[in-house]
């Protein structure tokens, strides 16, 4: 590495407070304190560290084990080198003072510490990411929920549907479809369905863009006799229905929001300046261009693979995504394995975009051939 420090700060991240030690290039160790998570308590401690070193906390490195949050923006904005440490490492390093295994913060603070004083070149800087791309990031996070959020409830509107034997799963068997919460919720007691009028079935099946059905085969289907519930059945489910669906159709509309906000995003990203301290706007462009490419599988890659794209490091984008082999050599021995430990969603979208080459691209579907 072309920097160097003479003072290394390891902090043990904490939710209510964080075990802080200051080591000096000889490794030994000059201050060691706890810091509330608190915005005085934090540039004190700052503070602090500069008067034990007597350097300006642009020239102190610090350690630690998450790569972003509040105190690591803190800290990059005053001006400190931060470097992220992987749990795993750390309790490797944790063996240089203790082999008995016990788990302590402050000898974590110190492993930390001792860990960028010696070895630097193991650890990569932690680097701000753009703006556009931190909000995408938690839309895409947000999107995720949703989408489990809304498949949960479908199932549950979908198993009050079969305690009646409805006829709505004869033509939407998922239960999954808007135009069926819409009727749901204009008539959640089973005994309505049946009285529900042609008129108002055309007008919601138009709304949703329905080509498929008819008005008079859906009130046909609903008017079919069904099995017979005991007692209280169907009231229950009305209760249950006149809850659930109003939750999905809220879930739904959040789902389309956050997706026509990602677009929006990705749109921004791709239009924007070309500089070359603005990557992700060239990046955007790149995996739009890509056939079949949409708005998840670029989203993905720019929010889970920012580290390597910014840096242009394709070796550890090929590990994250899976596609580099582990080889193993031992004597003569030599194995070439499938790489297990990677990032599953990249491994996917990855996968995702070679498929989607293959009928568009002839040298991507000369390639595969080849193989």
């Amino acid at each position: 590495m072309a920097e160097s420090w003479s003072w290394y700060v390891g902090i043990d991240w904490g939710s209510a407070e964080h075990h802080v030690c200051l080591i000096a290039a000889s490794g030994e160790v000059r201050a060691a304190f706890t810091v509330a998570h608190t915005v005085a308590a934090v540039h004190e401690a700052v503070q602090r560290l500069e008067r034990e070193t007597g350097v300006p906390a642009a020239a102190l490195a610090v350690g630690i084990e998450t790569p972003r949050g509040a105190l690591v923006d803190t800290l990059i904005e005053l001006g400190c080198a931060v470097f992220a440490i992987n749990p795993k490492q750390l309790d490797r390093f944790r063996d240089r003072f203790t082999a008995a295994g016990a788990k302590d913060d402050r000898r974590d603070a110190h492993a930390l510490a001792d860990g960028v004083r010696t070895d630097p070149r193991a650890f990569r800087r932690v680097r701000p990411d753009h703006p556009l791309v931190i909000q995408l990031r938690e839309l895409t996070r947000v999107l995720e929920d949703l989408v489990q959020d809304e498949g949960r409830l479908t199932n549950r509107l979908r198993e009050q549907l079969y305690r009646v034997h409805a006829p709505w799963l004869t033509v939407s068997p998922a239960a999954n479809e808007p135009w069926l919460w819409t009727l749901l919720a204009d008539a959640p007691h089973p005994e309505r369905w049946a009285q529900l009028g042609k008129r108002r079935l055309a007008a919601v099946l138009k709304a949703h863009r329905i080509r498929r059905l008819t008005p008079e085969d859906l009130l046909d289907t609903l008017r079919q006799p069904t099995l017979t519930v005991a007692p209280g059945v169907t009231d229950a489910v009305a209760t249950r229905l006149a809850t659930l669906v109003p939750q999905l159709r809220l879930v739904a509309d959040q789902r389309r929001q956050t997706e026509q906000q990602m677009d929006a995003l990705l749109e921004q990203l791709a239009d924007g300046p070309a500089e070359s301290e603005s990557r992700p706007h060239r990046d955007a462009q790149i995996l739009r261009s890509l056939p079949g490419v949409g708005r998840m599988v670029s989203a993905t890659m720019l929010v889970d693979a920012t580290a390597p794209l910014r840096e242009r490091d394709y070796s550890r984008l090929r590990a994250w995504t899976g596609v580099a082999p582990v080889t193993k050599r031992s004597g003569k021995q030599r194995i070439v394995q499938f790489r297990f430990a990677c990032d599953k969603t990249l491994r996917y979208v990855v996968d995702h975009i070679a498929y989607l080459s293959l009928p568009s691209s002839a040298w991507a579907r000369a390639y595969y051939d080849r193989q």
